[in-house]
């Protein structure tokens, strides 16, 4: 069982949460904070694609004021899928041991990260999932509710894994999984990107568990899902399970 959300693990490995940005001006500075209150050792990589309200110079002026903070511009928007490949590289350059993929609009929770850190004691990547018991979503529409499960099913069937939250963002790596992942060959972007993420661990033979996770829709800012994630996440369903043995 996962530990209760107020209980740090006695012993906290160290811990790296790369963090994308675009237009999350509202949000970063309360997000930061969030998360030094749950874990107060965590490092933060702000992962920021030239966001054109400000964002960046907030990070830099938090890093300014924060040990813990770091910043890494990229000079466009170029995809979540690329800006945490970069942090997971900026990441292996230094001494990591554990590193998060999580949100910056507070659809993924700060309270869960000890949860996963505590299930990264025996598992090498672990997923935040919306569906498994306990988990689940909050003011969703029927049709994204019905988009995200159909989208996870059939990932599910057509790359034979039992996992049941395989799109979700909010995860954490062992760092022997990115040092192992053939980080230059991911080529799926949106949701296709996470499926790919776990496919090749499981095929690289790491452990996968999945926690349970409460999302809701973003609070502040406009979500950044559209159709054509949607349909990229269907093609390349089909391309990674041809691709990767």
């Amino acid at each position: 069982m996962p530990s209760s959300p107020s209980t740090i693990p006695s012993a906290i490995p160290s811990t790296l949460i790369c963090l994308p940005t675009y237009e999350e001006a509202g949000n970063l500075p309360l997000m930061i904070e969030a998360i030094h209150a749950v874990v107060p050792t965590a490092h933060i990589l702000v992962i920021d694609d030239n966001s054109p309200d400000g964002t960046g110079v907030i990070a830099d002026e938090i890093a300014a004021q924060d040990d813990r903070v770091y910043v890494l511009h990229r000079t466009a928007k170029e995809g979540l899928g690329r800006a945490y490949i970069a942090g997971f590289k900026w990441a292996l350059a230094r001494d990591y041991a554990l590193i998060f993929e999580m949100d910056c609009d507070f659809s993924h929770q700060p309270k869960y990260l000890v949860d996963f850190i505590a299930s990264a004691q025996s598992a090498d990547v672990v997923l935040g999932s919306r569906y498994i018991p306990g988990g689940g979503t909050q003011d969703w529409s029927p049709f994204r509710k019905l988009i995200s499960r159909s989208g996870n099913v059939y990932a599910q069937a057509m790359l034979g894994l039992p996992y049941k939250d395989l799109t979700g963002g909010f995860k954490c790596f062992r760092r022997e999984v990115l040092e192992a992942l053939p980080l230059d060959d991911i080529f799926g972007g949106g949701y296709v990107f996470q499926i790919e993420l776990t496919y090749r661990s499981v095929k690289l033979g790491f452990r996968v568990a999945e926690v349970p996770i409460i999302f809701p829709d973003r609070v502040r800012g406009e979500s950044k899902m559209d159709k054509s994630i949607v349909l990229e996440a269907v093609r390349n369903v089909w391309k990674l399970r041809l691709r990767v043995h």
